[in-house]
């Protein structure tokens, strides 16, 4: 029978811990993805409705429109993500390299430093100073990155998936309103668009509500009320502008 004690029983934890954070660092990729779709939405249904709103416009020209804004929309998400993502691992990179740098320089102290921060989670100072001797014997690096970065030294986010990612959720976002509004019901494409809009707003504020663990009515409503004042503004000017031009 393992003691209370017993370190092992506190490595476990930390280990739980750790696979915690992973599992957050995935619900964080799911997140950018809802979100990602979320934009490509709304901003591709605000344009393609201000262009609708056109006298002028026709079936031809919204796609035209509505297509570039997608393709523009996506390409921007997924460089902005590649951006982001690449400082952050570079961040990353550089963080570890001096941890590996102080390790190779001043083992005791880092050793010591180890167990203060196991001492910080409520450990006495002799069980965590017992951890941290554990730890850094299986891998000083990573027990080190895990502890004081928070971060797996094993693995880091790749720029190239965030990117493609983000292009994929905006786009197939993008899409939806732009289908809609140059279906074959030409008459009722501005119905159309709006209600199929709030179709998806309501499912992607839910989804996204529940993997942040708020109150889904509350994510839907929000989502809802910006969407409408989005496409509302955005047909408001197409009308306006393009009554003035035709």
């Amino acid at each position: 029978m393992t003691k209370p004690n017993d370190p092992t029983i506190d490595a476990v934890i930390s280990s739980a811990e750790f696979k915690r954070n992973a599992m957050a660092a995935k619900l964080n990729w799911l997140r950018a993805g809802v979100l990602g779709a979320n934009d490509g939405i709304m901003s591709t249904s605000g344009l393609v409705l201000g262009v609708a709103a056109s006298p002028g416009a026709t079936s031809a020209s919204i796609l035209v429109a509505g297509a570039a804004a997608v393709v523009a929309g996506s390409i921007s998400m997924a460089g902005g993500e590649y951006t982001s993502v690449s400082a952050q691992r570079d961040s990353e990179k550089a963080a570890l390299k001096v941890e590996r740098q102080e390790l190779k320089e001043n083992p005791e102290g880092e050793l010591r430093e180890l167990a203060w921060f196991y001492e910080q989670k409520g450990m006495s100072p002799k069980l965590a100073l017992k951890v941290a001797e554990e730890l850094t014997a299986k891998d000083a690096l990573k027990a080190h990155a895990e502890a004081e970065l928070g971060i797996d030294s094993d693995h880091h986010v790749s720029p190239l998936q965030a990117a493609l990612s983000s292009f994929v959720a905006f786009a197939a976002g993008g899409l939806l309103p732009l289908l809609a509004v140059t279906g074959p019901w030409e008459d009722f494409r501005i119905q159309m668009t709006v209600a199929s809009v709030l179709l998806a707003l309501v499912l992607t504020g839910f989804v996204g509500a529940k993997i942040g663990g708020a109150k889904p009515m509350r994510g839907i409503i929000r989502n809802v009320i910006v969407s409408t004042m989005t496409m509302g503004v955005a047909y408001l000017i197409g009308l306006l502008v393009g009554t003035h031009l035709v």
